[in-house]
């Protein structure tokens, strides 16, 4: 099972970070987008993952390795597809391929981790997984450096979605699955003495969507980074995070995870002020890759959940984890595309302050169980 993860985790990273560099620029250059579309675009992108509860209910259907492996084939596809179909219209629908692959797969995937690993060995797997997506982060940014030079958006897609396809079909022919574990529950699971896990998740999708739909937005709208700028960025963040993804996982073990959850929530309130203050093109893109480092710390979440769930409650639970991180998720980018057409620091005031809320919740964690 970790062969399998790990090999399905270096294609997804290859196809979910091949389109991430490129489509801020693309969408900016070639098709025209603005903030509001953007914020769209963003909210969009996030409703596969309000469907996550639907996983459920397809394991009635297919196992959930092959599921996995199938995710990731519709997260190709997506992503070729995208410089073929150059347009408002054209993003939504390619968007919406990529998203639904990406989203079932990484469903899949924590829920596999979860089952196949015990605790004290799922955060450092999960960190593991991490640094590899961290490594191939590295590769393809370098590739797209070199590409952008010769290639245009649509051949670079369609590199970067072949490239995915080839991995997810090469996965839907194994079989990783151990049919002595514990069968899981197939359909949804919410239970009240999780209830910590769901709200830590739901502000944790909602702040997510504030970096995700306007920390690179910044960057290139306000701060006219260049495609090979953005690409630089992201090949230092994913160098930091190569190193920092296992300690992290070591660090969740040694401190637990209300401490390093306290430091993320910390950072960030940090971060999102001084997007939203800057002047300076450099302070920004630093403060990018501060992001990118503590975005990371989110696996504590998940090892946290681990311990107090009960074996059966593993699969359906993280589907259900998914649908609450994207509740607020489908809504934030949308809104805050909005208020950027006003102020453009609006969006980063509103991730501070869910920073806070979420720095107040973790406080009811206590040595890896809910405070009584």
């Amino acid at each position: 099972m970790y062969l399998f993860l790990l090999v399905l985790t270096i294609t997804t990273a290859a196809g979910f970070q091949g389109w991430r560099t490129l489509f801020n620029n693309f969408s900016v250059e070639v098709v025209g987008i603005n903030g509001q579309q953007m914020g769209i675009l963003q909210s969009i992108r996030e409703i596969p993952g309000f469907l996550a509860l639907l996983v459920i209910y397809l394991l009635f259907l297919i196992s959930e390795h092959r599921l996995a492996a199938l995710s990731v084939i519709f997260l190709g596809v997506g992503v070729g597809l995208t410089g073929l179909l150059p347009s408002f219209a054209g993003l939504i629908f390619t968007t919406l391929l990529m998203s639904f692959g990406f989203h079932y797969y990484e469903t899949l995937n924590q829920s596999l981790t979860l089952q196949y690993f015990d605790y004290s060995t799922a955060p450092i797997v999960l960190g593991r997984l991490r640094a590899v997506y961290s490594a191939t982060n590295i590769a393809i940014g370098v590739v797209i450096f070199i590409l952008a030079k010769f290639l245009n958006y649509t051949q670079m897609f369609i590199c970067m979605g072949g490239l995915v396809v080839v991995g997810g079909l090469w996965a839907i022919i194994q079989d990783p699955s151990d049919k002595n574990l514990p069968v899981q529950h197939k359909k949804m699971i919410l239970r009240s003495r999780y209830w910590l896990f769901y709200a830590l998740t739901f502000m944790a999708g909602a702040r997510r969507q504030i970096f995700m739909a306007f920390a690179v937005f910044l960057l290139v709208k306000r701060f006219n980074f260049t495609v090979q700028e953005v690409t630089v960025l992201f090949i230092i963040n994913n160098v930091l995070n190569y190193f920092a993804s296992p300690l992290i996982g070591k660090a969740i073990n040694r401190f637990g995870e209300r401490k390093v959850l306290s430091l993320e929530y910390l950072a960030l309130i940090f971060i999102f002020l001084t997007y939203a203050f800057t002047e300076s093109k450099w302070v920004a893109g630093i403060m990018y890759i501060l992001d990118f480092i503590f975005f990371n710390f989110s696996i504590a979440i998940k090892s946290y959940f681990q311990k107090i769930a009960h074996p059966k409650d593993i699969g359906p639970s993280m589907a259900v984890g998914f649908t609450i991180n994207h509740i607020v998720a489908v809504i934030v980018p949308v809104v805050g595309g909005i208020l950027w057409m006003t102020d453009y620091r609006i969006p980063f005031f509103m991730g501070a302050g869910m920073s806070i809320v979420s720095l107040i919740l973790v406080q009811f964690i206590k040595n890896g169980a809910m405070v009584p």
